[in-house]
């Protein structure tokens, strides 16, 4: 591998030729040896986009010289649109808890991107300085939560709340489907009063309906910007205008509402918004969670379980037992809740991390909230494309099960009373006869008034 030599406050540096990346990056490999996890793209890109931000509202402000500027500006672009390959970020996630290391890695790659466009020589900072013109009027601390932020909020807004929206309207879809399905129902996962399968599907369309408002209301706080604090909030070494004419850009150019903070010591020693918008996370991966786990059960057997709905069958399911086919996508989905949990979890410890003037857990913090974020996008999306798409209705199956339950004396006990149905339960349980059977026999009602009262399309809806 070849080199060049570039140097920071603390001496040289061997960098590998081939990179844009500088001194402080490499220093940043070197030492957080750690993991094989990296910044996410994402927040890279969102860090990019706020350094073209702070160019143009440098520029203004007359702060940075036109040429410098646009140079600026357009290698800022290209990371930001993805053009620059991701070997130029290699710093762990796991490093200094400000993400110094990431904000001086996308500052040295913008520089050095900047002089070869310049026509300057790559390392020499010449025209363009990392910390004097790519970093001008920002600090890490301010920078790196701004990036968060932007990320995050991007994600959520293009990308999350899209898939869940439509994984409901596929849930919605089958209610509506399966409206005319009678089935039994369960609780205490024993048998329950009837109900439409379309009714059971109706509530899942309506936990991930409200787990996009949830998502929605928390994310606002990710529209408050850190940016214009620089080193403990303050605001020191920046332009008084500088903050807003930077955020409006960001704003304009990703058309999501972003604003300055109404108070910057908040915004950089508490992460607060990430806390809560990964609780918001993880409530959706909850009610996933729960939604594939009863769509997997709904679906067992074929011949043994349940066998209410059938799934769309997607690849063989075991390697000893020919013909096998099991609830694949359920089961991807549910990791996915528990990994999203445990991400929350990380999350809240690194919110209480807050020393004073700055939280020192922003680098983990920020790849796990990207992550549930890409991951409950991405089992929504595969969850409705690959399995609730695809559901069909075992009608028969479904009916065959009510008359058999003894939950079908519920609806007695309010002509004959809650012990003599009772005891019309138990015998009907102990003898393997239907309720139905065992109260024509004691004559409790007329056959006609029995089949009434015993309607089970009637058990589903509220009567008078």
């Amino acid at each position: 591998m070849e080199y060049r030599i570039e140097s920071d406050s603390m001496g040289e540096v061997k960098v590998p030729a081939s990179v844009y990346y500088g001194a402080q990056t490499q220093r940043a490999v070197e030492n957080f040896q750690v993991s094989d996890l990296v910044m996410p793209q994402e927040v890279i890109r969102a860090l990019a986009l706020v350094k073209w931000a702070a160019a143009r509202a440098n520029l203004e402000l007359g702060l940075l010289d036109p040429n410098i500027a646009e140079a600026i500006s357009d290698a800022a672009l290209r990371i930001a649109e993805g053009k620059v390959d991701a070997s130029n970020f290699p710093v762990d996630v796991f490093q200094t808890g400000s993400g110094t290391s990431t904000n001086m890695n996308v500052n040295e790659v913008i520089a050095n991107l900047a002089i070869e466009a310049l026509g300057g020589v790559i390392g020499s900072k010449k025209p363009v300085h990392p910390n004097d013109h790519v970093n001008r009027g920002q600090s890490s601390n301010d920078a790196i939560p701004t990036a968060i932020h932007v990320a995050a909020a991007l994600g959520i807004y293009n990308d999350a709340i899209p898939a869940l929206e439509a994984l409901a309207g596929s849930l919605a879809s089958k209610a509506r489907e399966f409206h005319d399905v009678l089935k039994i129902g369960r609780t205490h996962l024993q048998d329950a009063t009837p109900i439409r399968l379309g009714q059971e599907f109706s509530g899942y369309a309506r936990q991930v309906e409200l787990g996009v408002q949830r998502l929605k209301a928390a994310s606002e706080g990710l529209l408050e910007l850190a940016l214009g604090g620089t080193a403990v909030g303050t605001g020191i070494n920046t332009h008084p205008d500088f903050a807003r004419k930077a955020i409006a850009k960001l704003a304009e150019r990703t058309g999501l509402e972003f604003k300055e903070a109404a108070n910057h010591f908040e915004a950089q020693a508490s992460k607060d918004a990430v806390v809560f918008v990964s609780g918001a996370l993880k409530t959706v991966a909850v009610s996933l969670m729960k939604i594939a786990n009863d769509i997997r059960w709904l679906a067992s057997g074929p011949r043994c379980g349940l066998g209410e709905i059938v799934l769309p069958e997607l690849q063989p399911g075991s390697s000893i037992m020919p013909g096998k086919v099991n609830p694949v996508i359920p089961e991807a989905v549910i990791q996915v809740g528990a990994h999203v949990i445990g991400n929350d979890a990380a999350i809240a410890i690194g919110g209480q991390w807050g020393n004073f003037e700055l939280n020192v857990m922003m680098p983990m913090m920020a790849h796990n909230l990207i992550e549930s974020i890409k991951l409950i996008a991405s089992a929504a999306r595969v969850f409705k494309e690959k399995c609730v798409d695809g559901i069909e209705a075992d009608r028969k199956r479904c009916e065959s099960f009510i008359e058999g339950s003894l939950a079908m004396v519920t609806p007695l006990a309010t002509v004959i009373g809650y012990d003599r149905a009772a005891k019309i339960a138990k015998t009907a349980f102990d003898s393997g006869r239907t309720v139905r059977e065992v109260a024509k026999e004691e004559g409790v009602l007329s056959p006609e008034e029995l089949d009434r009262v015993l309607d089970p399309l009637s058990m589903t809806e509220p009567k008078r």
